[in-house]
Protein backbone atom coordinates (compact mmCIF):
# COMPACT_ATOMS: atom_id res chain seq x y z
CA UNK A 1 0.00 0.00 0.00
CA UNK A 2 1.18 3.52 -1.04
CA UNK A 3 -0.14 5.98 1.80
CA UNK A 4 0.72 9.48 0.70
CA UNK A 5 2.38 11.62 4.01
CA UNK A 6 5.41 13.04 4.93
CA UNK A 7 7.80 10.36 6.44
CA UNK A 8 8.83 10.36 10.35
CA UNK A 9 12.52 10.33 9.71
CA UNK A 10 11.96 13.30 7.13
CA UNK A 11 10.27 15.15 10.44
CA UNK A 12 13.09 14.65 12.34
CA UNK A 13 15.81 15.11 10.11
CA UNK A 14 14.49 18.79 9.28
CA UNK A 15 14.24 18.92 13.18
CA UNK A 16 17.92 18.09 13.63
CA UNK A 17 18.93 20.06 10.62
CA UNK A 18 19.98 17.09 8.55
CA UNK A 19 17.77 18.55 5.55
CA UNK A 20 18.50 21.59 3.23
CA UNK A 21 16.32 23.08 0.90
CA UNK A 22 18.63 26.68 0.24
CA UNK A 23 20.87 26.82 -2.80
CA UNK A 24 23.53 26.28 -1.42
CA UNK A 25 21.98 22.76 -0.15
CA UNK A 26 25.01 19.78 -0.23
CA UNK A 27 22.44 17.63 -0.66
CA UNK A 28 20.87 16.15 -3.51
CA UNK A 29 17.01 14.87 -3.76
CA UNK A 30 15.37 12.43 -6.12
CA UNK A 31 12.30 11.11 -6.51
CA UNK A 32 11.26 7.65 -7.37
CA UNK A 33 8.44 5.56 -8.83
CA UNK A 34 7.09 2.55 -7.86
CA UNK A 35 3.82 0.18 -8.84
CA UNK A 36 0.86 -0.89 -6.73
CA UNK A 37 2.87 -3.89 -4.45
CA UNK A 38 5.06 -1.04 -2.77
CA UNK A 39 5.14 -0.52 0.98
CA UNK A 40 5.21 2.87 1.57
CA UNK A 41 4.31 5.31 3.94
CA UNK A 42 4.70 7.21 7.19
CA UNK A 43 7.46 4.67 8.05
CA UNK A 44 9.36 4.38 5.63
CA UNK A 45 12.93 5.30 6.80
CA UNK A 46 14.79 5.55 3.13
CA UNK A 47 14.81 4.73 -0.55
CA UNK A 48 14.20 1.31 -1.61
CA UNK A 49 14.50 -1.09 -4.44
CA UNK A 50 11.64 -3.14 -3.62
CA UNK A 51 8.83 -2.39 -5.86
CA UNK A 52 10.68 0.03 -7.52
CA UNK A 53 9.19 0.89 -11.45
CA UNK A 54 11.03 -1.08 -14.03
CA UNK A 55 10.83 -0.09 -17.70
CA UNK A 56 11.85 1.91 -21.06
CA UNK A 57 13.18 5.57 -20.04
CA UNK A 58 13.25 4.68 -15.99
CA UNK A 59 16.58 4.15 -14.26
CA UNK A 60 16.97 2.53 -10.84
CA UNK A 61 16.62 5.08 -7.96
CA UNK A 62 14.59 7.87 -10.15
CA UNK A 63 15.12 10.72 -11.42
CA UNK A 64 16.92 14.42 -10.24
CA UNK A 65 14.95 16.79 -8.50
CA UNK A 66 15.56 20.76 -9.00
CA UNK A 67 14.69 22.90 -6.77
CA UNK A 68 12.30 25.67 -8.22
CA UNK A 69 11.47 27.72 -5.45
CA UNK A 70 14.06 27.62 -2.73
CA UNK A 71 12.83 28.27 1.27
CA UNK A 72 10.49 31.26 0.82
CA UNK A 73 8.26 32.26 3.96
CA UNK A 74 4.66 33.83 3.39
CA UNK A 75 4.70 35.73 7.38
CA UNK A 76 1.09 36.64 6.49
CA UNK A 77 0.06 33.24 6.91
CA UNK A 78 3.02 32.25 9.13
CA UNK A 79 4.29 29.42 6.35
CA UNK A 80 7.13 28.58 4.42
CA UNK A 81 6.95 26.39 1.46
CA UNK A 82 9.49 24.88 -0.78
CA UNK A 83 8.99 23.23 -4.54
CA UNK A 84 10.65 21.30 -7.42
CA UNK A 85 10.62 21.69 -11.13
CA UNK A 86 8.11 18.52 -12.48
CA UNK A 87 9.71 15.36 -13.12
CA UNK A 88 9.97 13.99 -16.55
CA UNK A 89 10.97 10.65 -18.38
CA UNK A 90 10.81 10.74 -21.66
CA UNK A 91 11.16 8.48 -23.80
CA UNK A 92 8.86 6.02 -20.93
CA UNK A 93 6.77 2.78 -20.86
CA UNK A 94 6.17 1.73 -17.74
CA UNK A 95 3.46 1.49 -14.99
CA UNK A 96 3.37 3.13 -11.88
CA UNK A 97 1.15 4.21 -8.79
CA UNK A 98 3.73 6.16 -6.43
CA UNK A 99 6.63 7.73 -5.69
CA UNK A 100 9.07 8.56 -2.98
CA UNK A 101 10.97 11.57 -2.90
CA UNK A 102 14.34 11.22 -0.82
CA UNK A 103 17.60 12.47 0.09
CA UNK A 104 19.77 10.68 -2.19
CA UNK A 105 23.02 12.17 -0.50
CA UNK A 106 21.88 10.33 2.65
CA UNK A 107 19.57 7.92 1.16
CA UNK A 108 16.94 8.97 4.00
CA UNK A 109 12.86 9.32 2.95
CA UNK A 110 11.11 12.56 2.82
CA UNK A 111 7.70 11.89 1.53
CA UNK A 112 5.38 10.12 -0.62
CA UNK A 113 3.16 10.35 -3.66
CA UNK A 114 0.34 7.85 -4.27
CA UNK A 115 -1.12 8.75 -7.60
CA UNK A 116 -4.63 7.20 -7.15
CA UNK A 117 -4.79 4.64 -9.58
CA UNK A 118 -2.35 2.90 -11.70
CA UNK A 119 -0.51 5.37 -14.20
CA UNK A 120 0.47 3.85 -17.48
CA UNK A 121 2.57 5.46 -19.89
CA UNK A 122 3.59 4.66 -23.10
CA UNK A 123 5.84 7.66 -24.62
CA UNK A 124 6.34 10.30 -21.59
CA UNK A 125 5.35 10.59 -17.72
CA UNK A 126 5.57 13.82 -15.86
CA UNK A 127 5.08 14.12 -11.95
CA UNK A 128 3.78 17.60 -11.93
CA UNK A 129 4.43 19.61 -8.66
CA UNK A 130 1.74 21.67 -7.64
CA UNK A 131 2.52 25.87 -7.77
CA UNK A 132 4.94 27.11 -5.77
CA UNK A 133 2.75 29.13 -3.18
CA UNK A 134 1.66 29.08 0.67
CA UNK A 135 -1.18 27.50 0.21
CA UNK A 136 -0.55 24.62 -2.38
CA UNK A 137 3.30 23.84 -2.75
CA UNK A 138 4.59 20.52 -2.20
CA UNK A 139 6.27 21.04 0.80
CA UNK A 140 5.08 23.58 3.38
CA UNK A 141 5.71 24.17 7.04
CA UNK A 142 3.63 26.53 9.47
CA UNK A 143 0.11 27.32 10.37
CA UNK A 144 -1.92 29.11 7.63
CA UNK A 145 -4.26 30.82 10.51
CA UNK A 146 -1.68 32.87 12.16
CA UNK A 147 -2.97 32.20 15.71
CA UNK A 148 -2.36 29.76 18.31
CA UNK A 149 -4.47 26.71 18.68
CA UNK A 150 -4.64 25.81 22.21
CA UNK A 151 -6.73 24.22 24.54
CA UNK A 152 -7.02 24.86 28.40
CA UNK A 153 -7.59 22.52 31.18
CA UNK A 154 -11.42 22.36 32.60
Amino acid sequence: MIVQTSCTIFQQNLLSGLENFSASTPYTYKIALYNANANLGQSTTAYTTVNEVTGTGYTAGGNTLVISTYPTQNTQYNVSYVSFNNAVWSPASFTTRGALVYNATTGAACFILNFGSDKICTTSFTVQFPTAAYNSAILTIGTNTGSLNYSSPS
